[in-house]
């Protein structure tokens, strides 16, 4: 078995409207012996403001961003695709890597017309979180480690804390390597610290074995992170799936209610216990590296509930209906922008090997494959693509519709649904930095002119 620790720096913090700039990873055995490591960067794509807040942090100068000799974000993402494929099967691990590496990377796939954007979850490929992993190790062995607290007395779950104060030095801190290396220690940590929650935890890994522990009904411990709280456990069992999506399944708090008060309630009953707040009913991604652990000794009331609960299946099967029903669709809402719209269906055969031959074509072939494409989100994606990289190839009328995309990007109105990085976003984000004078004076410069070309495009 082969762990892939990886990180990303990017432009900000949205997957979808954001990009990498940076790719580090490292490739070792399960004894976290290091095998092979990359250290990738590229450029940043023409139609992103990045948050200023990311490059302070980050310390990237926007000279870097532009630099010529660094692939384009195309090619970066082809040059991780072989990279996944050469290093497959492993157990892709980050830190804090489901929530945003993996989607960010899954973004980035999509938004670049890689045919299998979930390459790090399948051809023998895990996903794994060190983060989900210390919310374990806080419930089940809180005296491993020495927990960071802000001046509140909160436990601060932060790599640039608990790395260092657990014995790792020279942390190069918002450095995607510096930051592999971090999250390989923490890792290396618990396996020799505590072996047997370890291999409990990489259980969790592969959703078929997360399936076969719930359809056990035995009382099991979810643990979870919610706010700026501590990690807590909800003690449950499985009591459906979602029926619209099979990676959904729903867990039941046996210490919040009594199954048996349910079976004969009504469906607004059930979806209250599945939407309200405090929720009764959990829900639990299966393919996401849950941090679901064992119950050693449930509670006589624990076993005769899930018992309840194994022999429901009508009850399960509502449960499901009511998970599928949370977020209905408007049919008369317009319809999102094409990067929300990643999830939207299975790509027919025939687009995948179009995919597959536009990763190898020249601009000129990539311009007829997007033209041909059956998906709507795949051919709007492969234009902009065009846009980007091969300009040229626009017709006037075509060059004028981008541009004027651009624009109006750049200069959308400050709502919520606007999630990217505008004009104004930045411009009022560089004001905060300056305010704070915690960042340098001459790389708030330096962004700052970078930042006055969009002004110029929009104005």
């Amino acid at each position: 078995m082969t762990f892939a620790f990886y990180d990303f720096e990017t432009t900000g913090i949205s997957p979808a409207f954001d990009q990498p700039l940076q790719f580090a990873a490292i490739l070792t055995d399960d004894a976290f012996r290091e095998i092979e490591r990359v250290n990738l960067r590229c450029r940043i794509a023409p139609h992103i403001i990045p948050s200023p807040w990311a490059l302070a942090v980050t310390g990237l100068r926007p000279v870097q961003l532009l630099d010529p000799d660094l692939p384009s974000l195309f090619d970066f993402t082809q040059d991780i695709a072989a990279l996944i494929e050469r290093w497959s099967p492993a157990t892709w691990t980050g830190f804090n890597s489901i929530h945003f590496d993996e989607e960010m990377l899954r973004q980035a796939f999509y938004q670049n017309l890689q045919p299998d954007i979930f390459a790090t979850q399948f051809n023998g490929n895990t996903p794994l979180d060190v983060l989900t992993s210390l919310y374990a190790v806080w419930y089940r062995q809180p005296d491993l480690f020495e927990w960071p607290v802000d001046e509140t007395g909160r436990v601060r779950f932060k790599l640039d804390r608990l790395a260092p104060l657990n014995g790792f030095v020279a942390h190069n801190a918002h450095d995607a390597l510096g930051d592999v290396e971090a999250t390989i220690h923490l890792a290396r940590l618990i396996a020799q610290r505590a072996p047997e929650l370890w291999a409990e935890i990489l259980c969790n890994r592969d959703k078929a074995s997360v399936q076969t522990r719930l359809a056990s009904f035995k009382p099991m411990a979810l643990v979870e992170r919610f706010g700026g709280g501590p990690p807590r456990a909800t003690i449950g069992c499985l009591c459906g799936t979602s029926a619209s999506n099979a990676n959904q399944a729903a867990f039941f708090d046996l210490d919040a209610a009594d199954p048996a008060d349910l079976l004969a309630a009504d469906d607004a009953t059930i979806f209250a216990a599945v939407d309200a707040s405090p929720k009764i009913i959990r829900s639990l991604a299966i393919n996401k590296s849950p941090a679901l652990l064992a119950v050693p000794a449930p509670s006589p009331v624990h076993i005769q509930r899930a018992e309840v609960i194994a022999q429901s299946p009508d009850f399960r099967s509502r449960v499901g209906n009511a998970l599928a029903a949370r977020f209905p669709q408007d049919p008369e809402a317009p319809p999102p922008p094409v990067e929300k719209q990643i999830f939207g269906g299975f790509y027919s055969h025939a687009d995948k090997a179009l995919l597959t031959e536009f990763q190898r074509a020249d601009w000129l072939r990539r311009q007829e494959i997007a033209a041909t494409l059956t998906d709507a989100r795949l051919r709007q994606l492969g234009r902009r693509l065009v846009a980007l990289h091969a300009p040229a190839l626009l017709s006037p009328e075509e060059r004028g519709q981008f541009d004027a995309w651009l624009r109006d990007r750049w200069s959308a109105p400050d709502v919520p649904e606007t999630e990217w990085t505008t004009v104004d976003k930045s411009r009022r984000a560089l004001s905060e930095i300056r305010a704070g004078g915690a960042v340098h004076g001459e790389l708030v410069d330096e962004i700052e002119a970078y930042l006055q070309g969009f002004d110029i495009l929009t104005g």
